[in-house]
């Protein structure tokens, strides 16, 4: 045990590197005991409920309504210490973290930075087909998927219009089908009276995913259950069905069927995950271990081997100590290891010890689209309106600040009595391709309008 954790009446120096759930769950819980320091540091100033934002990305929320600043969270604990900037880089023999700018010296390090996008060696495609991780990412898709609508509404030829309103959600995931069910709620109801030129119920939502079923993760029965809803929808599902390539107007998708060259002006990513590049920093310089999607293998305690003064949580962490599988990265696994490290931190302070993590399973929704959800609670599985009403509780009562619920009930309430989607500007996004731009781009030079 290193020195800082034996000196009892020492205040340690924490820092905590990521604002997501298991950063700030730890935060808030450290923060109740004076002994300890603490700072939180952020790229972003913000965070983020990252479940919800596929409804920004489909118009029905705003960014705001699923985000809080992080001092604002954190202004009643006056030993917690907010720092935007981005970690670069850390020496563990001087206990020191680098970043844009400065350096802290740290006693206890908690990183819990996450994951981000993986193309599986294809990173050219993300030009093609923006993933879902961040609000720039469902600014981007939100501007992708209306001006994909406007574009075909204005288009002549009948082929390139259909091309303009196919859709393609890669990887049926949890956030794949709850796009591929937005997307088809907002064709089908929302925009349906709308245009003139077009019928938005002529789009088509294609959800392409490699496994043999949707939501993998879940039982066959909800995964089977969900799949029937999103039909009811007018979602395509494709399982066992890979994308092998992703082009400005067109997908490849291969099954056993064979191989086919779908045209398709918008393409969504919700497949794959590997690990920031601050937990690849981390492997270099305490020898860690990293699985293949670069996430690092934990002891028991989420502690890193060799290493006690350092702890990784939430999704940067492979935790293989339970199950006969790592545990997934939800926000339930990352909400209950940042409390877990707190309260070993607080224990040791006091000389104690306390178990290894355990995490207790409160089960997994997923929604589909209107009076349409799943949830796997165990031995209990629930489907249909009252999986519905229990999804929106949970994902409401999560948000972290009270305005925030607010504000998501009252949208929530608005759109279930007028299926109207109020979120649906479109906005610009520096260095995100546009419908209209590649339009412009293709379009031949005697078509071009003069200034």
């Amino acid at each position: 045990m290193s020195e800082p954790l034996r000196q009892k009446n020492q205040v340690s120096q924490v820092v905590i590197v990521g604002a997501g759930f298991a950063g700030l769950y730890a935060a808030k819980c450290l923060a109740k005991n004076s002994d300890f320091h603490i700072t939180l540091i952020d790229k972003r100033n913000y965070h983020l409920f990252q479940p919800l934002l596929y409804q920004v990305a489909t118009g029905q929320l705003s960014p705001g309504d699923i985000a809080a600043p992080i001092r604002f969270i954190l202004r009643d604990y006056p030993n917690v210490r907010v720092i935007q900037a981005t970690v670069t880089d850390l020496d563990p023999t001087k206990r020191q973290l680098f970043y844009a700018g400065g350096q802290l010296h740290y006693d206890i390090l908690i990183a819990a930075t996450g994951v981000k996008h993986s193309y599986f060696g294809n990173d050219q495609w993300r030009a093609h087909a923006p993933g879902l991780k961040t609000v720039e990412h469902a600014l981007e898709m939100r501007q992708r998927i209306f001006s994909a609508f406007e574009a075909a509404e204005l288009e002549q030829d009948p082929q390139k219009r259909q091309a303009l309103m196919n859709f393609v959600v890669v990887g049926a995931g949890p956030t794949g089908v709850e796009l591929a069910g937005a997307l088809g709620e907002l064709a089908h109801h929302a925009l349906c009276k709308e245009f003139r030129a077009i019928d938005s119920r002529h789009a088509r939502i294609i959800l392409a995913e490699g496994a043999h079923q949707i939501l993998p993760s879940y039982p066959t029965d909800l995964a089977l259950a969900a799949q029937k809803s999103l039909q009811k929808l007018g979602v395509e599902v494709c399982t066992g069905t890979k994308v092998t390539q992703i082009s400005d107007d067109s997908v490849r998708l291969e099954n056993a069927n064979g191989i086919t060259d779908l045209p398709a002006a918008t393409v969504l990513w919700a497949a794959g995950i590997q690990a920031s590049r601050f937990g690849r920093a981390l492997a270099d310089r305490t020898q860690a271990k990293l699985d293949r999607t670069g996430k690092v293998i934990v002891n028991a305690d989420m502690s890193v081997p060799g290493q006690p003064e350092i702890f990784v949580i939430g999704d940067l962490a492979n935790y293989a100590h339970q199950g006969d599988k790592p545990l997934p990265g939800v926000a339930q696994v990352a909400i209950q290891q940042g409390t877990y490290v707190a309260d070993l931190l607080r224990a040791r302070k006091t000389g104690k010890s306390i178990r290894p993590f355990q995490y207790h399973d409160k089960g997994s929704l997923a929604v589909i689209g209107r009076n349409a959800a799943v949830a796997d609670l165990g031995r209990l599985h629930l489907t249909g309106v009252v999986a519905w009403y229990l999804w929106a509780l949970v994902h409401v009562w999560s948000l972290i600040e009270f305005g925030n619920r607010v504000l998501v009930m009252t949208r929530w309430a608005w759109s279930y009595l007028t299926r109207q989607n109020g979120v649906r500007l479109i906005t610009s996004i520096p260095g995100a391709r546009t419908v209209q731009a590649d339009r412009a781009h293709h379009r031949p030079d005697k078509e071009k309008t003069k200034d």
